[in-house]
């Protein structure tokens, strides 16, 4: 039985406990997919990134600014978790996992059921997607529920799960990655500057 998220989480919070930089405010957990992301014989597949952002990248920046919240303005300063690179052990067992868990045709999309009939995205993204971001998901809480984000940086900070759009499932993520409310601020932010409304999650 793969455990890949116990691997993961490993991996993580070894990455985010090299972090020592003044002003780190919130921390990207970067799940994206795209036509041109490969692996193996599989595309339009998804990979993981972690980063963060100061207050210094965002100087001036408003509480609930755009300039404070989209990834678009921040410095992206990933480190790969999920590579897509074929000799990365972590990839190549989450696709050991697709595998076992029998989630199948990875990186697939069926528009026809990506929309309701107002037109409002209620896709999960390519097959894998969604799987991904619960793997993703579970080990943002279990950093925050253990402790190791307020140890690490001396107070407690919102996980940013999320692609370039902030679909609705980007903030479902996201509110389960922070069972604190650490990330309140930045729904707030997502919910004003209109990325999403309540009534569009499914």
């Amino acid at each position: 039985m793969v455990n890949i998220e116990a691997a993961l989480y490993d991996k993580v919070k070894a990455e985010i406990r090299k972090w020592d930089e003044e002003g780190i405010y919130a921390i990207s957990f970067f799940v994206d997919s795209n036509e041109a992301y490969e692996y193996k014989n599989f595309d339009n597949v998804s990979m993981w990134a972690i980063s963060y952002n100061t207050e210094s990248d965002c100087e001036g920046a408003g509480a609930y600014d755009e300039e404070r919240w989209n990834y678009a303005f921040w410095r992206q300063n990933e480190i790969p978790i999920i590579s897509l690179e074929e000799s990365d052990e972590y990839t190549k067992m989450l696709f050991e996992w697709y595998e076992e868990n029998g989630i199948t045709n990875i990186g697939e999309e069926n528009p026809d059921e990506d929309y309701d009939e107002d037109g409002t995205y209620i896709g999960k993204g390519p097959a894998g997607h969604y799987e991904l971001l619960g793997i993703v998901s579970d080990i943002g809480k279990k950093l925050q529920e253990n402790g190791v984000i307020e140890d690490h940086f001396g107070k407690s900070l919102p996980i940013i799960v999320h692609g370039l759009e902030y679909s609705w499932y980007d903030i479902e993520a996201t509110k389960k990655a922070n069972p604190g409310g650490e990330a309140d601020a930045f729904l707030k932010a997502m919910e004003e500057l209109g990325y999403y409304d309540e009534d569009d999650i499914p």
